[in-house]
């Protein structure tokens, strides 16, 4: 079996408001799979229902071979869950709560010291071991978050917005975890408002609106249903004047370039690419169908202890 997670008419609905519609969603053994939308899409309530938090109203789900309303438990079994914001005790060390979470997970004496050792080198936390948390920089603290949530090895990682509030440095150094994920075969299921870290990341990426997935590719095929490159010419203050499609090659730039030159016209010459921000604009640019003032995956998370699933 390729397909570490498989999704079938997820549905969910708080009260009148639906969240999701019906998600089909399929993710690639060993792969990133990136979950754009905007806010109120349903990225964290369905992250939510596959962590086994939240009962789904409707459909079904496999999660590396455990149905999710069959076996829940096999299901967490297999699984990492890392949610928006780090949840770490700031009075420990590093070490501290990873050896706590380690015998949680039933690992005792050497093995917890161990995989705790192993944990912080891996996540670039060894300078900073035996430090009280609440010293740490957010960064740091999102690397200590996801090394508690993997300190059982699993084949299958949720990351709901993982980066949110971090900067550029330390944007990019989770990343490099992220890839290093990848890179140890696990499967990375990863929500983000973020479309660069999709771009940079992610083997394919879906797009949620209105509680479904409305597009679904690799980001350069994303990409190419928007439209080719192009050569735009713009003023001093960058407002385009004109531009022509090119097809990347430096025979159809000459062709470009000849027929700006035909026009007469002069400024500042640039070659632009679709991005994935294109997509995700011509995707999601119409409002959702309910009110995206609140999110329901915050909704989600108040209502996930009374809607648990049972082990």
């Amino acid at each position: 079996m390729d397909d570490a997670i498989d999704v079938r008419g997820i549905r969910k609905s708080f009260g009148q408001v639906q969240v999701l519609a019906g998600v089909d969603l399929t993710v690639s053994r060993g792969s990133v799979h990136a979950l754009l939308g905007s806010n109120g899409a349903g990225k964290t309530t369905l992250v939510t229902i596959l962590a086994t938090l939240l009962r789904p109203d409707a459909g079904t789900a496999t999660i590396a071979g455990a149905d999710l309303a069959d076996d829940p438990l096999a299901v967490r079994r297999r699984i990492a869950l890392t949610g928006q914001s780090a949840a770490v005790d700031e009075v420990l060390t590093a070490e501290e709560n990873l050896r706590m979470m380690a015998c949680l997970r039933g690992l005792r004496g050497r093995a917890a010291r161990q995989r705790s050792r192993e944990l912080i080198e891996r996540f670039g936390l060894a300078d900073a071991a035996d430090r009280r948390v609440k010293t740490y920089s957010g960064g740091m603290r999102r690397r200590l978050d996801l090394a508690l949530s993997l300190v059982v090895a699993v084949p299958v990682v949720f990351l709901d917005e993982p980066t949110t509030g971090l900067d550029p440095r330390s944007r990019r150094e989770l990343w490099d975890v992220i890839r290093s994920l990848r890179q140890d075969g696990a499967t990375v299921l990863l929500t983000t408002q973020y479309l660069e870290e999709a771009d940079e990341l992610a083997d394919m990426v879906s797009i949620l609106r209105d509680g479904r997935v409305v597009a679904e590719g690799s980001p350069a095929e994303l990409k190419r249903t928007v439209g080719e490159d192009v050569v735009e010419v713009r003023d001093a203050v960058g407002t385009v004047l004109h531009s022509e499609p090119t097809d990347g090659t430096s025979a159809g730039l000459r062709r470009a370039l000849d027929a700006i030159d035909a026009h007469g016209l002069s400024g500042e010459v640039v070659v632009r690419r679709p991005s994935l921000d294109d997509v995700f604009f011509a995707l999601t640019s119409h409002t959702q169908s309910h009110d995206t003032t609140e999110n329901p995956g915050d909704q989600a998370g108040s209502l996930a202890s009374a809607e648990r699933i049972p082990s």
